[in-house]
């Protein structure tokens, strides 16, 4: 078995989802992870910049260097206002979540490495662009363990498929497979279709439990003369997990057992659900909840920008605010973390494809890893306050800027560690999250 830094783990004995604490008293006990999937454009979402509306259609005074071929300056097509008492400007396209910007903090200075999806959302998601490293969940549930014995302690939620970079996103790598994150495709509705068998039509629960107790003898002997593989531990444990999840997970899943006004606060349609299945699953004790927009990369709109941002704003806007509303009520969101935004963002002027790369309607932006915008809700986070800035046409941060490393290295202190003392030893090293970088952003904590 590989040592672990944290008691109770490692040290000779099996990787279990245990609660456990870790390294200083938290600010959040989980995470709701919303993975705007494509990377959204922060010029048209949370970063107004009415400079480059007044270039719109012309060439800039600047330079850009772009993956792919740009040209002329694309202002906005959507309309920024301030809410709340701290005034922050949001576009027409998040009304909703406008109304919350008082529990929110923004960052408008992010940046990460390359402007390319699988390296970024692998960044973003294992702290490494290339090597299969654990993912962020399941670093946190190797430290944490989870708060609900009878759910998986990391979850997964992507609609109709992976996407790119497929389960590498939410994989466990060299950590034990027990912190493997849990995969769901929520396209389906029915709670037997989202957790495929998770109904036994055959055996009762006491049957089933007298088969597991067989198995669990026979697997003890075998795990006996195997004791340095922790792989056999983690299947002997999703047995387990299997059989408590059959009452609990049913449960957890079924929206239908929400009262009418819940449901109707949240909206229609499958972001709705997700979300809604999220704060359920925060409420059941669930370490880190992934929620997808969807598989390959819906905010990547290199064409048609205008009508597709629009179009998913509507999806999500809505119950994007019904979660952080609905938390705040429960009193779950000063100890629920919750976390928006894509791999990267977009350029602030258009896109020049030739036809046959993408659609080639010269109406949409490139990728953009040089500045972005996401923001964090709840968890010990500093409502109401902005961070950071881009340049005075949105393309790339300048102003307390914040790497993907930053990031998660503020996470992780938020939910209790110190990102340069959270590690696993495997193949001779100690590995960690923000690999050898990061700094926590205190500016960001409340």
């Amino acid at each position: 078995m590989l040592s672990s830094p944290l008691e109770g783990i490692g040290k000779g004995g099996s990787p279990t989802l245990d609660s456990r604490e870790p390294h200083f008293p938290a600010k959040a006990k989980r995470i709701i992870h919303i993975f705007a999937n494509g990377g959204p454009s922060q010029v048209d979402t949370f970063d107004p910049k009415p400079l480059l509306n007044k270039w719109h259609g012309k060439a800039l005074p600047v330079t850009f260097k772009t993956e792919r071929t740009t040209g002329a300056a694309f202002g906005s097509p959507f309309k920024f206002q301030p809410y709340g008492q701290s005034g922050t400007e949001v576009s027409e396209l998040f009304p909703h979540v406008g109304e919350c910007i008082d529990d929110i903090c923004l960052i408008r200075s992010m940046y990460t490495n390359v402007p390319n999806h699988e390296p970024s959302l692998l960044l973003f998601n294992c702290g490494d662009a290339r090597i299969a490293r654990p993912s962020m969940g399941s670093w946190l549930t190797y430290g944490l363990g989870t708060e609900n014995q009878n759910l998986p302690g990391f979850i997964a939620m992507c609609p109709n498929g992976f996407p790119v970079g497929d389960s590498q996103n939410w994989q466990n790598a060299f950590l034990p497979g027990a912190f493997q994150g849990t995969y769901i495709d929520t396209k389906h509705e029915s709670v037997e279709k989202l957790l495929e068998n998770i109904q036994n039509h055959h055996t009762d629960y006491e049957t089933q439990r007298q088969q597991l107790d067989l198995l669990s003898k026979i697997n003890g002997k075998h795990a006996a003369m195997h004791e340095d593989d922790d792989r056999f531990d983690a299947r002997v444990q999703s047995f387990e997990l299997a059989y408590r999840m059959q009452m609990e997970a049913t449960d957890a899943f079924d929206i239908s057992k929400e009262p009418q006004y819940i449901r109707e606060m949240y909206g229609d349609g499958l972001q709705a659900r997700q979300l809604l299945i999220a704060r359920r699953l925060a409420e059941r004790g669930v370490r880190y909840t992934q929620v997808w927009t969807g598989f390959r990369q819906p905010w990547d709109n290199h064409d048609d920008l205008e009508s597709e941002h629009r179009r998913l704003c509507m999806e999500c806007d809505k119950p994007i605010a019904a979660l952080l509303k609905d938390l705040k009520l429960r009193g779950l969101l000063d100890e629920t973390l919750v976390i928006w935004g894509g791999e990267f963002g977009r350029t602030p002027v258009v896109e020049l494809s030739v036809p046959g790369a993408n659609q080639g309607k010269v109406n949409g932006r490139d990728h953009n890893n040089h500045g972005f915008s996401m923001w964090l809700a709840g968890g010990g986070v500093r409502g109401g306050y902005v961070h950071g800035a881009t340049d005075e046409f949105g393309f790339a941060a300048v102003e307390n800027r914040v790497h993907i490393h930053d990031l998660q290295a503020t996470i992780l202190y938020l939910m209790g560690f110190d990102h340069e003392r959270f590690t696993y030893r495997h193949a001779g090293r100690d590995f960690r999250l923000t690999d050898v970088h990061g700094n926590v952003v205190h500016d960001l904590i409340a």
